[in-house]
């Protein structure tokens, strides 16, 4: 875990490290997907094309049972990207190479990121329950009664660290259990990736289903 935040090389004197240049990877690889699906759309759509609408579409159904199918739709760009670069980020954990490759560490590893990750959904959060509400939604940290205010504060700021927290740990520790279950029985490799994929799935899931959720609580009075 250590070898990923070993500097890979400095930009305008900031340290570039190895989960930085992972994570500009992943980026470009899914810029490249996004631009060659949305460049080759038909009205009778391509194995590509159905796969990418099937798979979106059942995602902002998803969150549409949680956060209405309204506002789904329009939080689907915060919600999709997340859980995209999230999950490719789980999953580059397990080709080959990672996390002993100089400039090629998982991103989700590394608590730096997932941090960014939930400070991004919390400053997100607050602003969306600003433009929707006004400023009647800081009318909910007062809910039930007044003198609950701290404890609301404090459980609004709970939940970035709670998101951090529980991205990194999972997949810190699901990785930290691959190394041990691989150094005693090396034929548990297969199964280990297969897992790696799911919880790497799930993580992904958890977080923008949180994230999901923390919208619709900020928006839910306006509406």
């Amino acid at each position: 875990m250590e070898s990923g935040s070993e500097i890979v090389f400095y930009m305008f004197g900031w340290p570039v490290t190895s989960y930085i240049t992972t994570m500009w990877a992943i980026m470009a690889v899914l810029l490249i997907i996004g631009l060659v699906v949305s460049n080759r759309m038909q009205k009778v759509p391509g194995r590509l094309q159905m796969l990418a609408e099937y798979s979106l579409g059942g995602l902002v159904n998803y969150f549409g049972g949680m956060m209405g199918q309204e506002r789904a739709r329009r939080y689907f760009p915060l919600l999709g990207t997340l859980f995209l670069l999230i999950l490719f980020s789980n999953w580059s954990g397990i080709l080959p190479g990672a996390g002993h490759i100089n400039g090629f560490h998982p991103p989700t590893g590394t608590l730096s990121v997932t941090a960014a990750l939930a400070i991004v959904v919390f400053v997100t959060v607050q602003g969306i329950g600003i433009r929707e509400r006004g400023w009647h939604y800081f009318g909910h940290f007062f809910q039930p009664i007044f003198l609950l205010f701290p404890l609301n504060i404090l459980e609004e700021l709970i939940k970035p660290l709670s998101l951090s927290l529980r991205l990194f740990g999972n997949i810190y520790g699901e990785e930290m259990v691959a190394v041990v279950l691989l150094g005693l029985f090396a034929p548990a490799a297969i199964p280990m990736q297969l897992l790696a994929l799911l919880f790497g799935f799930i993580q992904a899931l958890v977080f923008t289903t949180l994230t999901a959720i923390y919208i619709g609580q900020a928006t839910a009075e306006s509406h």
